[in-house]
């Protein structure tokens, strides 16, 4: 007998209560640049988006992927483009506001990487005093609803000593305090690596002091 499975689909969850939930969850704050040309006058321009749906993917292929709104203009101009996904720092609200919508005043601190894309040399704009920049080859697009995912093929990865800024509960914040000294190095069956894996058994993380954590870190 054919089972009726729509009886068993509960309501999708309300968008405003979705996306509030979705707000729990704090993250980093990322602006993904790219060069296009303008679509009115045809000049090549720089271009960026404020982003917090982003991800770290694979180590092996090195990838990363950002979720954009499908109907944006950003997702448009990333389609088939080089591009960076920059980590801003916890003094860069400003330019986390202005690649979202509302201009800032004074100077952006535009940078550029190169990287070799289909046989020929690409400039991709990049910004300066960022936590981390990734430059990327486009490697796949993905269906994500209203969104789509663009997935990246790292080709250079950048980090610096400045603090990260996050976003959580619509706000921009920073990276408090720490809990304690207990790091958390990945599964105790690999902490090297940190990822989780078909072999893992979720045996007890090991608990270590800062300075301990260090000194097993430069084994690596």
């Amino acid at each position: 007998m054919p089972v009726d499975r729509r009886a068993h689909h509960a309501p999708a969850p309300d968008a405003r209560a979705l996306r509030s939930a979705f707000g729990r969850f704090a993250t980093g704050v990322t602006v993904v640049t790219c060069a296009a040309p303008d679509p009115t006058t045809g000049e090549p321009g720089r271009h960026g988006a404020t982003v917090t749906a982003f991800m770290p993917v694979s180590l092996d292929p090195p990838l990363l992927q950002v979720a954009l709104t499908r109907t944006s203009r950003a997702c448009g101009l990333l389609e088939g483009a080089a591009f960076a996904v920059n980590v801003l720092a916890a003094d860069q609200v400003d330019v986390a506001m202005h690649f979202a919508g509302r201009p800032s005043p004074g100077p952006l601190p535009w940078d550029a990487a190169t990287l070799e894309q289909d046989g020929r040399r690409t400039v991709v704009p990049t910004l300066g005093g960022t936590a981390a920049t990734f430059v990327c080859r486009p490697w796949r697009s993905v269906d994500g609803g209203d969104h789509v995912l663009h997935l990246g093929e790292i080709v250079r990865a950048e980090t610096s000593a400045r603090a990260s800024l996050l976003f959580a509960d619509s706000a921009f914040r920073e990276v408090g305090a720490r809990h304690g000294d207990v790091v958390w190095l990945g599964c105790a069956d690999d902490p090297q690596r940190g990822w989780f894996d078909a072999a893992c058994d979720f045996s007890p993380p090991v608990v270590r002091r800062p300075e301990q954590a260090l000194a097993h870190a430069t084994h690596y």
